[in-house]
């Protein structure tokens, strides 16, 4: 199986796109080929093993997390003026540097959350509806083409950044395990989609 190596398409970023916090579409550019990189690197030791892509042997809940880390420690690592939130669980992902003692808060309003999802449009549960800057990077996978070498790499298709309140939040029922989550309603996904990032198709 021959794994190929995916590049980001830097001609599909919005330059008119509202940036907070020092953030740079550079920052966005680098953070992904970051993971492209890390998912060439891994499937080609995975596929000279004999060995499944990590793309086919991840559960689609366990591959948002990785991809959200990952995504989170990345633009931490290129952009000028956030960090990761050292508080487990914190709120947001990625504060201000220096804001917060030892970087480390456990429900702040100074920073970016993140989120994955497969969804395209960039609708995603959130534990709680907040007044925060929200990005949601939208992802594909590849398990269905057949014969399996021909699959295509992992790669992000849509990226939205929006500065959204608790009003542009649907509160969901509890679930069986009495979860509650939220979702960005219909004016609030729009309020969403309108600062896009990234799109690779209209």
């Amino acid at each position: 199986m021959d794994v190929t190596r995916k590049h980001v398409d830097r001609s599909r970023f919005n330059g008119e796109a509202v940036l907070p916090f020092q953030l740079r579409l550079d920052d966005f550019a680098l953070a992904m080929q970051d993971v492209y990189d890390f998912f060439y690197d891994v499937n080609n030791g995975l596929v000279e093993r004999g060995l499944e892509r990590l793309d086919d042997m991840l559960r689609p809940a366990i591959m948002s997390g990785l991809l959200s880390d990952m995504m989170t420690a990345s633009l931490a690592r290129h952009s000028r003026t956030l960090t990761t939130n050292g508080f487990h669980n914190g709120h947001p992902d990625l504060i201000v540097r220096g804001i917060y003692p030892e970087n480390c808060v456990k429900a702040g309003s100074e920073g970016v959350e993140i989120k994955t999802t497969r969804k395209g449009g960039g609708a995603v549960d959130t534990h709680g509806a907040r007044n925060q800057w929200m990005c949601v990077f939208v992802y594909r996978v590849d398990n269905k083409t057949e014969p399996a070498r021909e699959r295509v790499p992992m790669s992000f298709s849509e990226v939205y950044l929006g500065n959204v309140t608790t009003d542009d939040f649907r509160r969901n029922a509890r679930s069986e395990l009495g979860t509650r989550t939220a979702t960005l309603h219909r004016h609030g996904i729009e309020k969403l989609r309108q600062n896009w990032i990234y799109r690779l198709s209209e």
